[in-house]
């Protein structure tokens, strides 16, 4: 049965269980977040990996090759195989196919970066319809509710393993308030972060579909 740990606030809607991810869909929600604790063992084992050994990499796919995606990231990564990296793996799959089911898309643009910079360290909203933002390794997304011009007034982050599905500029309708994110600023700390980014691909070209015999398609892999 699906559950919100509290009543809308601001746009933004917290989740107890994954089902209760669509109240995205709801006219004034503008973000989702799913509040859960990821596992200490897997938050252990990603922190133990250099980052040249975390799986990193880009592909439009149909939502149920992703786990195939997601096994030979880490394997071309060099990852060591093991319980954490089978849950990883299947965490990501479910991400997918929640996310898909929301937003009712049969493809999506899977994305794992490596970050150790300041990448997206502005306030902003996407120029997509949707976006799944996940955070397996490091600070997670910040985010916060603007009324007006500028940097919100009040930022939260997101816990590290706990999805958040934010609107883009480009959703077809309703009027929502204006949540606003960024990466967390980590240039200079030594921190590295794995984040997982999922977008829904309406009509993809056919030549930018992931073929599930090879990697051929995957872009820049750094």
């Amino acid at each position: 049965m699906s559950a919100v740990a509290e009543p809308l606030t601001a746009g933004v809607g917290i989740c107890l269980d994954p089902a209760a991810l669509s109240t995205l869909l709801e006219p004034d929600c503008a973000a989702a977040v799913w509040q859960r604790e990821m596992s200490v063992d897997v938050q252990s084992w990603l922190a133990s990996l250099p980052a040249d050994s975390l799986p990193r990499g880009r592909v439009v796919a149909p939502v149920q090759t992703v786990g195939t995606i997601i096994e030979q990231l880490f394997e071309m990564a060099g990852a060591p195989r093991g319980i954490e990296r089978d849950w990883l793996t299947a965490d990501i799959v479910e991400l997918a196919e929640l996310f898909a089911e929301v937003v009712s898309a049969k493809y999506l643009r899977v994305r794992l970066d490596v970050i150790t910079t300041n990448a997206c360290r502005r306030f902003h909203v996407d120029a997509i319809t949707a976006r799944l933002v996940c955070t397996y390794r490091g600070t997670g997304t910040q985010y916060g509710v603007c009324e007006g011009e500028g940097d919100p007034a009040r930022i939260e982050t997101v816990a590290t393993g706990a999805p958040i599905l934010l609107r883009g500029t480009r959703w077809p309708a309703g009027e929502a308030p204006k949540v606003l994110h960024r990466s967390p600023p980590i240039e200079g700390t030594g921190e590295i972060r794995l984040v997982l980014v999922l977008d829904p691909v309406a009509v993809p070209d056919e030549l930018d579909v992931y073929d599930a015999q090879s990697l051929a398609n995957i872009g820049t892999l750094n």
